[in-house]
């Protein structure tokens, strides 16, 4: 009987949580936006600073064709970045027989992108004034902030990412000629083991 009653609780909290969380997240997204992270950050280190110091505090002078082909990679790995997490994502909601769109899908979503849309449009501004240097803290510290957002509408993990995305976004600030390896970090290696931590944690 009293086992019978536990069981009825887990399968209420368990409602509760589907009815007020995005709970299907795939840990193969994070796996793979943290390898395209990386390769984006090789790219773009071989392409623009293994012998340039556009790393500082200053705006530089820019050509076009920099802004332009800097603005290939990011978008590049942007692109990429979402595609995959979108597939995984989508592939781990068929799995779970959940809808890939609901209330929690909005919530979730419309918290997460205020600030990524802004820190994106600052992080624009910042380059066509010229200040590189600044774009790796301002990217981490914007996503950070917008995983805490979105984490109180899915898995309360999101939370401890994002503080820790905006914890290196603080270092990248400080040690900012090593802003490029700290956002390299931030998005590719703690978004690859997260997402092996959680596919392990919750067989995602």
């Amino acid at each position: 009987m009293k086992t019978d009653y536990i069981k009825d609780l887990e399968q209420i909290k368990d409602i509760m949580n589907r009815s007020t969380r995005f709970i299907t997240l795939s840990g193969l997204s994070g796996v793979s936006t943290g390898i395209i992270a990386l390769a984006g950050a090789i790219v773009a280190y071989q392409t623009f600073f293994k012998d340039t110091d556009y790393l500082v505090y200053e705006a530089v002078g820019l050509s076009g064709a920099f802004t332009g082909q800097l603005l290939v990679i990011a978008l590049g790995t942007l692109v990429l970045s979402v595609i995959s997490a979108l597939f995984f994502t989508r592939r781990q909601t068929k799995k779970q027989q959940q809808p890939a769109w609901d209330a929690q899908t909005k919530r979730l979503l419309i918290n997460l992108l205020i600030p990524l849309v802004a820190g994106g449009l600052f992080a624009l501004m910042l380059l066509l004034k010229g200040f590189v240097g600044m774009l790796p803290p301002v990217t981490l510290l914007f996503y950070g902030l917008a995983l805490v957002n979105a984490s109180k509408y899915t898995l309360s993990d999101i939370r401890s990412l994002g503080i820790i995305e905006v914890v290196l976004g603080l270092l990248a600030f400080w040690f900012i000629g090593y802003g490029l390896l700290i956002w390299a970090l931030g998005f590719g290696l703690v978004q690859l083991v997260y997402g092996l931590l959680m596919q392990k944690k919750y067989s995602l």
